[in-house]
Order: C-alpha cells, then sequence, then structure tokens
C-alpha cells in the first residue's frame, strides 16, 4: 500500500507540474508567472480632487488593488485633476498618451460623440444597479469599447455615485420659466436638457465648483450626493437644495487605458485591471449609500432646504431629454445603435424593478418603524 501510495503521489506531481507549465506556457503574454512578469509603472490622471476621498478613492482602490495582486510589480500612481492635465482632459491625455490611464466620466466628452454619455448616465436612464446590470450583462460594456475604439482607449467600470441630488440652487425654482437665464455647472446630456429649458449652462471641475457658486459666478450647481457636496462646501454657498438628480440617476465612473499601453500588458495584468476596477465600481456604490445617509442629515441641520424638483420642470426635461435622443440617433449612426439597445434594456429593467424592487421600497419607506 505505502509503494503504490509513493507511485500515486509522484504521478500526481508530475501531473500538476505538467498543468503549470503548460499554463505559463499559453500565457496570453507570453511570459511566465510570478517573478518572471515584468515590472511596470504607469500613471493615472483623474478628473477629481484628492478631497473628494470617495470619488478620488475609485481611483486610488484600482492603483492599490493591482499593486497589491502583483506583489508590488505593477504600480499606477494616481494623480489628481489638474496635477497633470485639467480635469476635463482625462481622455485627451490617455488618448495621447501623455498617461497610460486615467480615472474619469465619459460623459464629460460627449462633444466628441455624444453616444458617450451612455458609459457614465444618461437623462432619466439607469440607476447604478440597472447600469452595472446593462454594463456587464446587458451589452453596454462592449458597445462603449466599440465607441471608445475610434480614440485607440478601451474603458472599464471602476466607480458609481448611486442616485445623485438634483443640484444647489441661490434661488427658489417652482416652474420651467424659473429656470430661463440661470447659470448652472451641470455638464453632459443633462447640461443639454437644461439649456433647452432656458438654463446658461457652464462645466466646470469639482475643485471649482464652490468658488464659483459662492461669488456668484454662477447661480446654481449639481455635483454628486450630500457627502461630497458637504465636502465641497455648497451647503455654504446656496440654501436651496434639489432633488431628484435626473440627469444622473446611476452613474458609472471609469478608469480609460491608451489600449497601446493595454496590448502591451501581460495578460495576467491585463486580468487584474479588470478585477481592481470592478471591486472599485461596487465598492464606491456601497460606500457613498452609506455615507450620504449621514451627510444628508447633517447638511438638513446646517439649514439647507430640501426641495422636490416640480412635475412641470421634471416632464418638460423628460420631454427635453426624448427630443435629443431621438436627434442624435437622427444624425449619428454610433448613437442610434447604442441607444436602442440601451432603451430596450431599460424599458423591461425597469418593468421588472417595478415589481420586485419598488414596491417593496414604497410599502417600506410608508412603514418605517
Amino acid at each position: 500500500m505505502k509503494r503504490r501510495s509513493f507511485i500515486s503521489n509522484v504521478a500526481l506531481g508530475a501531473t500538476t507540474a505538467t498543468v503549470l507549465s503548460s499554463c505559463n506556457a499559453q500565457s496570453g503574454s507570453g511570459e511566465a508567472t510570478g517573478d518572471s512578469l515584468p515590472r511596470i509603472r504607469w500613471k493615472m490622471a483623474t478628473s477629481w480632487p484628492k478631497s473628494l476621498d470617495t470619488i478620488f478613492g475609485g481611483a486610488q482602490t484600482v492603483c492599490d488593488r493591482v499593486s497589491a495582486m502583483t506583489g508590488g510589480r505593477f504600480t499606477i500612481t494616481p494623480y489628481a485633476g489638474g496635477e497633470i492635465v485639467p480635469g476635463l482632459q482625462v481622455l485627451d491625455a490617455v488618448q495621447q498618451g501623455t498617461v497610460e490611464c486615467g480615472h474619469t466620466a465619459s460623459y464629460y466628452y460627449v462633444g466628441k460623440n455624444p453616444a458617450l454619455g451612455f458609459g457614465t448616465s444618461m437623462p432619466f436612464g439607469l440607476s447604478g444597479q440597472q447600469q452595472n446590470a446593462w454594463l456587464y450583462h446587458g451589452g453596454g460594456l462592449e458597445a462603449m469599447h466599440k465607441l471608445y475604439a475610434d480614440f485607440n482607449v478601451i474603458n472599464f467600470p471602476a466607480g458609481n455615485t448611486g442616485a445623485q441630488m438634483g443640484g444647489w440652487f441661490k434661488t427658489e425654482v417652482q416652474s420651467v420659466g424659473d429656470l430661463r437665464g440661470l447659470k448652472m455647472r451641470i455638464p453632459g446630456l443633462g447640461g443639454e436638457v437644461m439649456s433647452r429649458l432656458g438654463v446658461n449652462v457652464q462645466v466646470l471641475p469639482g475643485g471649482e465648483i464652490f468658488l464659483a457658486l459662492d461669488t456668484g459666478a454662477i447661480d446654481a450647481a449639481e455635483w454628486t450626493g450630500p457627502y461630497d457636496d458637504e465636502k465641497l462646501g455648497l451647503n455654504k454657498a446656496a440654501p436651496y437644495y434639489y432633488y431628484p438628480g435626473w440627469w444622473e440617476p446611476g452613474p458609472t465612473l471609469e478608469i480609460q487605458i491608451n489600449k497601446t499601453a493595454w496590448e502591451k500588458l501581460p495578460q495576467e495584468y491585463q486580468e487584474i485591471i479588470k478585477t481592481a476596477a470592478m471591486e472599485a465600481n461596487l465598492n464606491m456604490l456601497a460606500a457613498y449609500d452609506a455615507q450620504n445617509r449621514i451627510a444628508l442629515q447633517s447638511i438638513l441641520k446646517s439649514g439647507t432646504k430640501l426641495v422636490p424638483y416640480s412635475n412641470e420642470i421634471l416632464k418638460a426635461a423628460q420631454q427635453a431629454s426624448l427630443e435629443i435622443y431621438e436627434e442624435n440617433s437622427s444624425k449619428d449612426a454610433s448613437f442610434k445603435e447604442v441607444y436602442q439597445s440601451w432603451n430596450e434594456f431599460r424599458k423591461q429593467v425597469m418593468q421588472w424593478n417595478t415589481i420586485n424592487d419598488l414596491s417593496y421600497a414604497n410599502f417600506a419607506a410608508d412603514n418605517l418603524r
């Protein structure tokens, strides 16, 4: 029996060695795993100030996890907006190879292709969880990869703030007429919708919002939600806090990677980046829900007036959004392709979530004890 056991163990050891050798030989990079993997140093430009620890934290999570999972052989250093390039020029820096990667929001770049907005959030679109479902299992990420190929970039979801608030206003806005002529910081297609409602739209990076709002250079501004808004001090610059953020019901942030740099990576490193990005994506969504519940109470205690958008404004904004979608679809084949697929997914997932999530949430909210 001992002799048979010894022979079996030898055979098992030989088989294991053969399998490991085969796995190493079949590595997508053509390189062996372990200590023979290369040491690589990348830079990551971001659109965020470091003071916003959760949103910048999405970038930091990707970098920290890549280093941890490679034993420090692959390190990425994140830089705040403005340290390498301005916060709204991250895509340009990645495309040009100024940096190997960036952490930003795709809707900052709808001027380059309006369909890029789908990678972040669309007015009256998907919630955070619905956005993840579309990206990971509804063909969304494949659609974004196709769009970004024109920029020599590949992207992966790497953060989500959850449903955002509707912004800070120095004066009350009860009707569409009250919006006309206001100067408001709001990017993306949400900004285009507001523009159609008569708003003078401004696009500013996060680090510049407070000063502009406080000095009166702008009359209103949206950022994310209570936690980050309080960190920026927006509650000290304007008294009225509106909801819901209909233009960003579940905005995804992403890591953008120069495709030439990506293709030079060993396959092992590519898979690690994908895993780190997904961790950052899911972790940020959970973190914001945990933090916003506390920050909202703090903001309200400071004297902020919480105000819902009127049905008049919401209906006008929704109608303007649908008109923009149809116009963009008629002018841009890539937008039409993504929109049709996304819209079908949106209708179906909202029908399902009305049955499972919304029915429960409404009852639970009405019967809190």
